[in-house]
């Protein structure tokens, strides 16, 4: 049985909150003709801070892609291999016991992957298997959990390492005035995650269903043009209203599962925002409460895309006191439309973590 272990989870050190957001947001568009419904947007977000990788001032300015691309990859390279290293211990594994690598990112680009450089500066050993994943956003965090449980199904006892690498401050374009941009400039933060899928062994939990659905014709809805000056994101306003097609698909698996949606004892969900948890709390007939984790990462660091799931399923360890065997799903939404979904079973740690939320990694 693959086993999902506790996340390590670190957060930049510079923060911005939301009353500094909508601020600068008004001193930066005071002409803009749509500023107060933008303003009210991001105020309904329910984020009360954020964290970026350079200070504000920094993250402003736009040097071009080139430039920015670059401060990706050494950003990366100075706080990936702590939050590698948490994950490692988490899972009572060195970088030896592993046997693929899923380097999961869409707010920067290096080729090789960056999973050859951990291979290189880590100590992985040189038949690790790499599978970089650039283009599935938010919906990459959940997809990266589904294939290392597929590589445990497929080499039964192997181990696999998630990296999450997001830095979406990256992606702020001054030139992008949209309502779809004015509120993803105030909801995006960025944080690095990893976890270890063990396949035998390990505490947290067992993973023993994935399933992907995409809805149809929805390419357009979440979207980069890349352009010279890099990517540009493009945020469609039918995007809230993806829960209602997924939904039926996230209790479709728990079904096949002979499980309840409505009766389960964790929920891991990818929180792209308050309108997608509401909805998916109606649809799927929960208790508003079942979210909290979700929306916890929301409130804390905001929508840190393919992180979310490892950092919400971080403090399910750290906050919840869940039986052996208890049921729970985990789901992940991004571009495509696409969820990438997953259920498991409870597989009780034999010692408590210290919590770790809200660590801030300084680079060294």
């Amino acid at each position: 049985m693959a086993v999902l272990c506790r996340p390590e989870v670190a957060v930049p050190e510079h923060v911005i909150t939301m009353n500094e957001t909508l601020e600068l947001a008004s001193r930066l568009h005071p002409s803009h003709e749509q500023l107060p419904l933008a303003l009210r947007l991001i105020s309904n977000t329910g984020v009360h801070k954020r964290h970026l990788i350079r200070p504000i001032e920094e993250t402003l300015r736009h040097p071009g892609f080139e430039e920015r691309n670059a401060v990706y990859e050494q950003q990366a390279k100075l706080r990936v291999p702590a939050v590698v290293e948490g994950a490692l211990r988490n899972a009572h594994l060195a970088a030896d016991d592993i046997d693929a690598i899923i380097y999961v990112s869409c707010t920067g680009f290096t080729m090789p992957s960056m999973t050859a450089w951990l291979i290189n500066e880590m100590g992985f050993r040189h038949d690790t298997r790499q599978l970089p994943i650039a283009q599935l956003g938010c919906a990459a965090g959940g997809a990266a959990i589904n294939r290392a449980h597929d590589f445990c199904t497929a080499y039964p006892g192997a181990n696999v390492l998630i990296v999450s690498c997001e830095f979406c401050s990256l992606c702020y374009q001054p030139t992008d005035t949209g309502i779809g941009s004015l509120l993803s400039n105030g909801l995006f933060g960025d944080a690095v995650a990893a976890a270890v899928v063990r396949g035998s062994g390990g505490a947290g939990v067992n993973l023993e269903r994935n399933s992907s659905s995409l809805i149809p014709d929805t390419e357009d809805w979440i979207s980069y043009r890349v352009k010279s000056t890099g990517f540009h994101f493009r945020l469609d306003k039918r995007v809230p209203t993806t829960m209602g097609p997924l939904a039926p698909a996230l209790r479709q698996l728990v079904e096949s599962h002979r499980w309840q949606v409505d009766d389960l004892d964790f929920y891991v969900i990818h929180a792209g925002g308050p309108r997608i948890l509401d909805d998916l709390t109606r649809y799927l007939g929960v208790p508003p409460d079942s979210f909290r984790h979700s929306r916890a990462t929301l409130t804390e660091y905001g929508n840190i895309a393919s992180a979310v799931v490892l950092d919400a399923l971080t403090r399910v360890f750290d906050n919840d006191e869940l039986p052996a065997a208890a049921r729970g799903v985990i789901a992940g939404f991004g571009p495509g439309i696409t969820a990438e979904m997953a259920v498991g079973t409870w597989q009780p740690a034999a010692v408590t973590l210290p919590h770790t939320a809200d660590a801030v990694l300084e680079p060294s």
